[in-house]
């Protein structure tokens, strides 16, 4: 259950899941402990093309990551966080700065400020929840 007051409905989620290929993952390392770890096979196995950032940059899961998400040289979909809720909003403000279509903010990561930000800047955004969840729940509604 959601712990957040933010407006997110299923359409939002769906939207975000089904119309994006390209998902930036603050935070994915090598360490296979790690909830990102896991959640980005689950996005891979979902056809998406998963991205790792994270400041020692290390290729996981076959892809070359990337200290920052502006060194990323090509398009990304969407920024999908795993940071402590008081570092998101810096990285929330990177995603809209690359030109994100939208920003995840994964279980237990809550910043509404930010929130409003990104989608005052016109990018979908989810807030508290995992796609590693969403993806079959919302398969089976």
């Amino acid at each position: 259950m959601t712990t957040s007051r933010a407006p997110q409905g299923d359409d939002t989620i769906r939207r975000v899941l089904e119309d994006t290929t390209t998902w930036a993952v603050v935070g994915l390392s090598t360490n296979t402990a790690r909830a990102a770890y896991g959640v980005a096979r689950v996005l891979q196995e979902h056809g998406k093309r998963v991205v790792p950032v994270h400041p020692t940059a290390p290729t996981v899961h076959g892809e070359q990551g990337y200290a920052s998400l502006a060194d990323i040289p090509f398009d990304v979909d969407v920024v999908d966080v795993f940071v402590r809720s008081e570092l998101a909003g810096d990285v929330a403000d990177q995603a809209v700065e690359i030109g994100a279509r939208a920003v995840w903010f994964q279980l237990g990561v809550i910043d509404e400020s930010a929130a409003e930000r990104v989608r005052g800047a016109g990018l979908d955004m989810v807030m508290d929840r995992c796609p590693a969840i969403e993806l079959p729940r919302l398969a089976t509604s």
